[in-house]
């Protein structure tokens, strides 16, 4: 498979994005050092754009961005593709309405992770994005789509946009990349609040009436039509 002419345009729009989305992940505190990375998938191909492995921010141009098809096989670009983009190509198998899926290793989703609790829905802002609690997925290595696996079957029957996967860190997904980005910046935001309420004693559940009333009210009215 080659990214031919009709999907140029598309894959230099993507690569110039995800340059720009990437750079939030820092801004945002959500990464150390070349961890991390945000993928986007090419519409109607095969194909995803994701980071270079091990390719410093300061450094992850447009240009730097490779392209693979849906099994993780470098298609276009001159660097070895994330070495987790097996999970991501199994997400975009496994889930046709995903655009865009992000990983980072920022500190309080970690701290979740490694105690291997999900982060229960006590605030609006977590049942306005995520749609309830924020679950925990499966321990799996990096390698092979074991974690992508994981991912697809721990968000199959939740709303949430954020899972955190056992003793490693947050994966988010999205229509888009840069909702997939929202949500990580998001997931870490209510990792942190609910982290720190537990520190002052037993956060109080949010009803899920209400938790149901606040994520109709924030996916369909909030914003701009």
């Amino acid at each position: 498979m080659t990214v031919t002419g009709d999907v140029q345009d598309t894959v230099a729009r993507l690569r110039a994005e995800l340059a720009v989305l990437h750079a939030e992940l820092p801004r945002n505190d959500l990464v150390v050092w070349t961890a991390g990375n945000v993928s986007a998938r090419v519409p109607g191909r095969d194909l995803l754009v994701i980071k270079p492995s091990g390719v410093s921010y300061d450094d992850l141009t447009a240009s730097a961005m490779v392209v693979t098809d849906l099994d993780g096989v470098l298609v276009e670009g001159d660097g070895s593709p994330s070495s987790d983009t097996a999970a991501h190509a199994y997400v975009y198998r496994h889930r046709p309405d995903v655009g865009g899926v992000v990983h980072t290793h920022s500190s309080y989703a970690c701290a979740w992770s490694a105690i291997g609790i999900p982060v229960p829905c006590v605030l609006t802002m977590m049942a306005d994005e995520f749609g309830g609690d924020i679950p925990i997925g499966p321990f799996a290595l990096i390698g092979d789509d074991s974690i992508g696996r994981g991912i697809v079957d721990t968000l199959r029957h939740s709303r949430s946009k954020a899972v955190i996967m056992a003793n490693h860190g947050p994966f988010t997904i999205g229509r888009t990349a840069k909702e997939a980005v929202k949500a990580a910046v998001m997931c870490e935001e209510v990792c942190r609040a609910v982290f720190l309420a537990r520190q002052l004693g037993d956060p109080v559940p949010i009803a899920q009436a209400d938790i149901d009333s606040l994520y109709a009210r924030y996916q369909n009215v909030y914003g701009q039509s």
